[in-house]
């Protein structure tokens, strides 16, 4: 049984979080970045872990681990920044989800992908578009437009309005060399 929507082939990015393997329509990932210092931002949400500068404008970040309620995860050298484009009340706004590790680029059919799993009313899945099948493994298929609500968005879309002041990029260059 296929997803109501996909009815033709389609690519997606797969990357682990918590030895679970995510994917995402390829068509919203915009580049994968290594982990690079992220500046802090008082009084955001507990999964937003700051902003990066990005060839000199501000993207916020997302650590998917606490977004989606797991421990934080040390960082290791795979982990990652997937650089992503959501739409928000008609208006495009960049955004970078930290993640384990990246995996690799996959060409899933319809058939291939079955739909969420219902699981009664109080977990929520609607983030979830599908669940892949490739080989033995299951691949969770997120929708990038529900992951967020419309309300965490907003906040993320205010933190992609501020300037980046050198004083930022001067704290995260002081943050490098006391580790």
């Amino acid at each position: 049984m296929s997803v109501q929507g996909i009815t033709r082939t389609s690519q997606y990015l797969t990357f682990k979080l918590d030895n679970e393997i995510y994917a995402m329509d390829i068509t919203t990932v915009r580049e994968v970045l290594d982990i690079i210092p992220i500046t802090k931002v008082p009084q955001m949400p507990h999964f937003m872990c700051g902003v990066i500068n990005l060839r000199g404008g501000v993207v916020p970040v997302v650590d998917l681990r606490l977004k989606f309620g797991l421990k934080k995860a040390e960082y290791i050298k795979e982990t990652c920044i997937i650089i992503i484009e959501v739409v928000l009340d008609g208006e495009q706004t960049i955004l970078g989800i930290l993640v384990d590790s990246v995996q690799e680029v996959i060409s899933l059919e319809p058939e291939q992908i079955d739909p969420p799993p219902r699981i009664g009313t109080r977990l929520k899945t609607e983030f979830i578009r599908g669940m892949g099948k490739k080989d033995t493994e299951f691949i969770i298929i997120l929708e990038t437009t529900k992951v967020f609500s419309a309300q965490e968005l907003a906040i993320v879309q205010a933190a992609d309005a501020m300037p980046m002041p050198e004083t930022l990029e001067v704290a995260n260059a002081g943050e490098e060399k006391n580790e």
